[in-house]
């Protein structure tokens, strides 16, 4: 995702607009997660989960990786870092500015 890119800001402040998207963000944090454990925190379906989870990694919030027979989540803090400097600019950096 690029910053510079409207739809890229605009995809991932839809990601992380939804209270259980950010939920399993919060989640994540923690470590990586297959959706499994993840959808035995919520009282949603599997659909569901999987639904929020598409979202949140084309937002690049998140990535997968396959490990044997499971896919586990974790956070890209890349894409977290880009948010935080993002947000950074709009306080001028050094609040002694």
């Amino acid at each position: 995702m690029k910053w510079g890119d409207d739809m890229g800001l605009q995809q991932t402040l839809k990601a992380i607009g939804d209270p259980t998207r950010r939920e399993i963000l919060l989640l994540l944090k923690t470590g990586e997660k297959t959706a499994g454990e993840i959808g035995e925190r919520f009282e949603a379906t599997g659909a569901t989960i999987s639904h929020h989870l598409s979202v949140l990694k084309n937002a690049g919030l998140i990535m997968d990786e396959k490990k044997g027979k499971y896919i586990y989540y974790e956070l890209n803090m890349t894409v977290f870092e880009e948010i935080l400097s993002w947000i950074t600019a709009f306080t001028g950096g050094d609040k002694n500015e």
